[in-house]
């Protein structure tokens, strides 16, 4: 017999979290004072950090 899996609708909060700026790749993004270097390619990195979701990526120079 086959495992019956049960229906359930998604709630509101994950709709919503689909349909937001940062879940359609519109992110904004600052720039992180912390980390300026990266030791293991020394040389200086660019942190940027999401102001909305906290989503972090790093640009080398």
């Amino acid at each position: 017999m086959a495992d019956i899996l049960p229906f359930k609708k998604p709630d509101l909060k994950q709709k919503a979290k689909a349909r937001t700026l940062c879940g359609n790749g519109l992110h904004k993004w600052r720039i992180v004072q912390e980390k300026q270097f990266d030791v293991r390619q020394g040389r200086l990195v660019t942190v940027y950090r999401c102001s909305r979701c906290n989503a972090e990526k790093s640009e080398a120079r």
